[in-house]
């Protein structure tokens, strides 16, 4: 038994597909699936039931899955460990970014640290919220920035700030020069959503119920397209496609008007969501997560309230 045919069983059993665990551990196919099979002789027991499209546990695999999600979890602390005669804050630090974030924090974000802490570079990774807590708990990442909630449980999570979201209609809408909308006015325009996978798609959707993707009557999104970045999806608005939602941080000026968009903020209370650090508890540069959040709260973003006062929780 190795640890890299643990980290194997995780990915599959986190992806339920071996050639989506496979991308995720950077191996072919082949080597991961061999792998596996070996484990399950070794062991004298099945793991995963193989059959049409998902790959699913079986009851012992997912007691197996889960004593290897600690084993990986305790190999990463006794790496931390060895480090802890060392300075935190000096040496690289892994920090993984969901993608509808990454693009409006990380330009001020890698310049505060490295005015702030020049002898830790960050090492920087985008992916999706699943991606990222797989690498985390598995020791590839030190940190993740992600917005709330998650699936994972018994990670240490620290808020930063909560960002409001807006809708971005193009210039000649009949909203363009509207001071808010609802959720409620959404139900009757072509929405523009992000494709599955997402965890904003998901945000939106969870305070924007009428966005049903499959709705073809007035009683819901007349018809919705989906885009593979926040940045594709504002191109299509603007070339009169349709009206979507977006984090206020990705919009530079809400007041601009000679552009081919218009920005609207919500009817208040209005959605929003709240953006947070996640490490493992075991995590042993504490001072190195310390001077990240900080730099984090530093960060001019627009629109967004910083959260410098709210307490350390567990996930």
């Amino acid at each position: 038994m190795t640890l890299t045919e643990l980290k194997y069983i995780v990915a599959v059993a986190r992806e339920k597909h071996f050639g989506h665990a496979a991308e995720a551990c950077f191996v072919a196919q082949p080597t991961l699936s061999v792998a596996i099979k070996k484990l399950e002789d070794e062991l004298g027991v099945t793991l995963f039931e193989r059959g049409g499209s998902e790959i699913s546990m079986t009851p012992l695999g997912a007691q197996i899955v889960a004593q290897a999600e600690r084993v990986l979890e305790q190999t990463a602390a006794i790496k931390e460990i060895a480090k802890q005669n060392k300075d935190p804050l000096v040496g690289p630090f892994r920090l993984g970014i969901i993608y509808t974030i990454a693009p409006y924090l990380l330009p001020p974000l890698v310049k505060t640290i490295i005015e702030r802490v020049p002898q830790m570079p960050l090492v920087l990774q985008e992916n999706f919220t699943v991606k990222l807590l797989e690498l985390l708990r598995q020791g590839e990442l030190d940190a993740a920035i992600v917005a709330l909630p998650f699936p994972d449980q018994g990670l240490l999570v620290q808020p930063v700030y909560d960002e409001p979201f807006v809708v971005a209609v193009p210039k000649h809408h009949k909203w363009a020069n509207r001071d808010s909308v609802s959720t409620d006015d959404l139900k009757s325009e072509t929405m523009l959503l992000l494709g599955n996978g997402h965890c904003f798609r998901d945000q939106v959707l969870e305070v924007c119920p009428e966005m049903s993707r499959f709705s073809t009557s007035g009683d819901g999104i007349a018809r919705t397209f989906e885009g593979s970045s926040l940045e594709t999806i504002r191109h299509m608005v603007a070339s009169g496609i349709g009206i979507t939602v977006l984090p206020q941080a990705s919009i530079p000026d809400m007041q601009a008007k000679d552009g081919m968009l218009r920005y609207i903020p919500f009817t208040q209370p209005g959605p929003s969501r709240r953006v947070v650090l996640v490490w493992r508890k075991s995590f042993t540069r504490g001072a190195a997560i310390e001077a990240v959040r900080q730099a984090l709260l530093s960060c001019d973003l627009h629109g967004v309230t910083m959260l410098p006062d709210e307490p350390l929780s567990e996930a």
